[in-house]
C-alpha cells in the first residue's frame, strides 16, 4: 500500500492535482546543506541529535541520496515512503524496494540504526581507537561478536575509494610487526626476512616540516614488485619521493626519487614522519587490540590511516565515515571471520 510520498524528489498524489514531481531544492537543499555542515562535538549533543531511529534514517538518507532519491534498478528518481516496511521507498518506476540500509554496511542488520550511529561515532571520534571489547561494554551489547561485527564492518567504511593520491613531498619506508602461531619458530630471525612477521609499507605526505596524510598497506615481501606496486598506487606522479636506499624503490615511473644512504645513521633521522607513524602503528596495535593479527591486518591499518589523516577533525570523520559506509557493499560473516591464508 502506497502512503505519503518522500519529500525529496518524489511523485505527490493528491486527489485534486493528481501527480505532481517535487525536486530537491529550496529550503529542502538548504536544510541538507546545513544539517550536513554541522557535526556533533559532544556525547550530549549526538544523543540529543540521534536519539530515535527516524533521526538516523533521514541522515543516511541525506548521506545516500544527496541529491534525491535514485533507484538502483533503474535510476527513477520518484518513490513513495511505504508505511508496512520501515525506511523503505518503492519506486515509482519499475516498483523496486529499497531501504535507506540496502546494500550498504547496514544491510539485512538486526540492530537499531541509533546503535551503529553509537558504534560509528565512538569509533571515528576516539583518539586511540576503540576495541569490541570496549564497545560491548559501552553500548550494552548483549554479545562480543555483535560488537566485533559491528567494529569489522565499520572498519570496511574507512577507505574512501575517491580519495586522492599523495603528493607533493613524501616519506615512504617499510616495517615489520612481529608475529608468531604454533607453526612460526619462537626465536623471530633478524632482518628483512619475512619469517614470523607481519611486512607492512608505509607512506607520509609531508607539508612545511609536518606530516598531512598516510598509507598503509600490508605487502608480501619487499621486493620490487611489491614496492612499486604500492607507492604507485598510494601516490601521485611527479611526487618527490624520500626514501633509504632499498633497491627495490630504484626506477619508480613518474616518481621524482631521492634515496638517501643511511650508512651508520639511524633511520628515525633521515625519514622522520615515516618511522614515526610506524611507531605510532605499534603502539596502538598493543594499547587497544594487545598486539594485531594476520586475519584482517589491513581493516586494521585502514583504520589506523582513517583515524591519522582525520586527528585534527575528528567529528567531522564520523559524518565521513556515514557516508562511506553509506557506499559500502554489505560483507557477510562468513568473510569478516576468513583468516588470512
Amino acid at each position: 500500500m502506497h502512503e505519503r510520498p518522500v519529500h525529496l524528489n518524489v511523485v505527490y498524489k493528491n486527489e485534486n492535482m493528481g501527480c505532481k514531481l517535487v525536486t530537491l531544492g529550496g529550503e529542502q537543499g538548504e536544510a541538507m546543506s546545513g544539517s550536513e555542515s554541522r557535526f556533533p562535538k559532544s556525547l550530549i549533543e549526538f544523543q540529543g541529535r540521534f536519539a530515535s531511529e527516524s533521526a538516523c534514517a533521514e541522515y543516511l538518507f541525506e548521506r545516500r541520496w544527496p541529491e534525491g532519491f535514485v533507484c538502483p534498478g533503474c535510476s527513477e528518481g520518484r518513490a513513495w515512503l511505504l508505511k508496512t516496511k520501515a525506511f523503505t521507498y518503492e519506486c515509482a518506476g519499475c516498483g523496486r524496494q529499497t531501504s535507506v540500509t540496502a546494500g550498504t554496511i547496514m544491510h539485512a542488520s538486526k540492530l537499531p540504526l541509533t546503535i551503529w550511529f553509537w558504534a560509528a561515532f565512538l569509533m571515528a571520534t576516539h583518539s586511540n581507537g576503540i576495541s569490541a571489547l570496549q564497545l560491548q561494554s559501552q553500548l550494552g551489547l548483549g554479545s562480543y561478536r555483535t560488537a566485533w561485527m559491528l567494529c569489522a564492518k565499520l572498519r570496511r567504511a574507512m577507505v574512501n575509494p575517491e580519495r586522492e593520491p599523495l603528493s607533493g613531498l613524501v616519506e615512504a619506508d617499510e616495517t615489520i610487526i612481529p608475529f608468531r602461531t604454533k607453526n612460526n619458530p619462537i626465536v623471530v630471525p633478524a632482518g628483512r626476512s619475512g619469517v614470523g612477521k607481519m611486512l607492512v609499507a608505509g607512506a607520509v605526505e609531508v607539508d612545511g616540516g609536518t606530516p598531512r596524510r598516510a598509507r598503509l598497506k600490508v605487502i608480501e615481501g619487499f621486493g620490487k614488485d611489491e614496492i612499486h606496486a604500492f607507492v604507485l598506487g598510494a601516490v601521485a606522479p611527479n611526487t618527490r619521493l624520500v626514501t633509504d636506499d632499498w633497491p627495490s624503490y630504484n626506477d619508480l615511473p613518474d616518481i621524482k626519487h631521492k634515496a638517501i644512504t643511511l650508512g651508520p645513521m639511524a633511520a628515525h633521522i633521515v625519514l622522520p614522519w615515516i618511522h614515526r607513524l610506524f611507531s605510532n602503528l605499534k603502539r596502538w596495535g598493543l594499547g587497544v587490540y594487545h598486539g594485531l593479527r594476520r586475519t584482517n591486518l589491513q581493516h586494521y591499518l585502514d583504520e589506523f590511516v582513517f583515524r591519522f589523516n582525520r586527528r585534527r577533525t575528528r567529528h567531522a570523520a564520523f559524518n565521513t565515515l556515514l557516508g562511506i559506509g553509506a557506499r559500502t557493499a554489505p560483507v557477510p560473516y562468513h568473510v569478516l571471520i576468513r583468516k588470512a591464508a
